[in-house]
């Protein structure tokens, strides 16, 4: 049933239905346009909460959307700002993630990775093109327009995407999310548009084989790998790999992102272009099961992380609000910096809809800029102390999660934890069934190698 609202521009034009997504700020509800009967999702932001800074993030959002119309990219179609709400109308996209759709398939080859890197390759050397970086490509983001067969790949979430000047390079801020960064951002070095190469890379190489090239639970250790391009190409499963998408992704994870090979090139590569003569048709039912294990791995740690680190947030700020009833510091009323990332750099609170994104403070585009100070140095001790409790359990959790130790972990949550179900876009769910059913189930073993990129088995 549509939900009945005072006539405005949108409603004028617009009927809501049904909640597809939900996140701090924002609802995702399906609307159709009345004069066409089309279908769209209709991204509902209540702007009455956003900070100065959060407003002009959602502006550039806009910007960068409008500018961008190519068939392998989410479409904004209209954007409407109203008092107290902005409203952002894309495509309505129904087929889910790319990665869910692949292990779904009876069939799976080479060459119907060099499909999917192609359309990918296709939509980032379209905001290329218009000069915008995305800066967070990654499985989450990678959507099918629908469930049927061949159904286009479509790049999604614009929210850390920067405009440039042609090929500038500068120091935009930290942020991507962290076995997708590049050598440049993790050294702090002026990038640009070769940085969604390399998560372009790192992509390609998870199509072929379903595992990622980096890996490592300590962050640390993950960005050393990266900095130095530590990956190789293990057997028996990197055996049955045609030399010419190695070639690729020896490409497009060149360190130097001077020497790396842009979106327009990649796509003139003979296993991109060439795909029917080049690439392998051999069905890689090895790759669908590590697949299957890398998608649940990575669902089980976004839902469990999010949960924990929001509930220790309010956690904290519900001390800091004692404090301030009995007299003591005053807090901040927009403090994103009490969860910091394990790279020890500040980070803001992410939704269940943004898992494990990590944006660091330090940008010099005035919108991701330097980060808020603390009131008085009781407060900063007091989040001194938040910060490493949340660090110390939060590696607990992850230990736990890494030996299946169902037990350690139900000690860390609270059992009557509300959690988002990934698969069903917000759903709320309570106790501890929904975590049980993936610790059961949890056959993340990868393929064991001699490379330090090799992940944990």
């Amino acid at each position: 049933m549509a939900t009945t609202a005072t006539c405005t521009r949108f409603t004028d034009d617009y009927q809501l239905f049904e909640e597809l997504g939900k996140g701090a700020f924002s609802v995702v509800r399906r609307c159709v346009k009345k004069t066409s009967t089309q279908e769209y999702a209709a991204k509902i932001i209540n702007t009455k909460k956003l900070s100065a800074r959060d407003h002009q993030k959602l502006e550039r959002e806009a910007r960068i959307c409008r500018l961008l119309k190519h068939p392998n990219i989410v479409r904004l179609h209209d954007s409407i700002s109203e008092e107290g709400f902005h409203y952002l109308v894309f495509d309505l996209v129904t087929g889910g993630e790319l990665f869910e759709d692949i292990v779904a398939r009876e069939y799976y080859s080479e060459a119907d990775a060099s499909h999917c890197i192609h359309q990918i390759l296709e939509s980032v050397n379209h905001i290329h093109q218009h000069d915008i970086v995305h800066r967070d490509l990654k499985p989450e983001n990678l959507l099918l327009a629908s469930k049927c067969k061949g159904a286009a790949v479509k790049l999604a979430d614009f929210g850390l995407a920067i405009e440039v000047q042609g090929e500038q390079q500068a120091w935009f801020g930290f942020a991507g999310t962290p076995g997708y960064l590049s050598p440049e951002v993790l050294r702090k070095d002026p990038y640009g548009k070769p940085v969604d190469i390399w998560a372009c890379g790192v992509i390609l190489y998870i199509l072929l084989v379903g595992y990622p090239p980096f890996w490592d639970e300590d962050q640390h250790k993950l960005y050393q790998q990266i900095k130095a391009g530590a990956y190789d190409f293990p057997s028996p499963e990197w055996d049955t790999v045609t030399p010419e998408a190695k070639n690729l992704i020896n490409q497009m994870l060149t360190i130097n992102p001077a020497k790396r090979i842009t979106a327009d090139q990649a796509l003139k590569h003979p296993w991109v272009c060439q795909r029917s003569t080049v690439a392998s048709m051999m069905h890689r039912q090895e790759t669908v099961e590590c697949l299957r294990k890398f998608n649940a791995r990575r669902k089980l740690k976004g839902a469990i992380l999010t949960t924990m680190l929001v509930s220790r947030n309010f956690s904290a700020a519900k001390s800091l609000l004692n404090k301030k009833s009995d007299g003591g510091v005053k807090p901040q009323s927009n403090n994103k910096n009490s969860l910091v990332s394990p790279a020890q750099e500040p980070a803001p609170l992410q939704t269940a809809m943004e898992p494990q994104t990590t944006v660091v403070h330090n940008a010099t585009d005035g919108i991701k800029g330097s980060t808020e100070s603390c009131n008085t140095t009781t407060e900063d001790e007091d989040l001194k102390v938040r910060k490493q409790e949340i660090i110390k359990i939060t590696e607990q959790l992850i230990e736990a999660i890494n030996n299946g130790d169902f037990e350690a972990y139900t000690k860390i949550c609270d059992p009557g934890l509300t959690s988002f179900e990934p698969e069903a876009l917000g759903n709320l769910v309570e106790g501890m069934d929904f975590h049980k059913f993936y610790f059961e189930n949890r056959e993340w073993s990868y393929p064991r190698t001699a490379s330090p990129s090799t992940p944990p088995s």
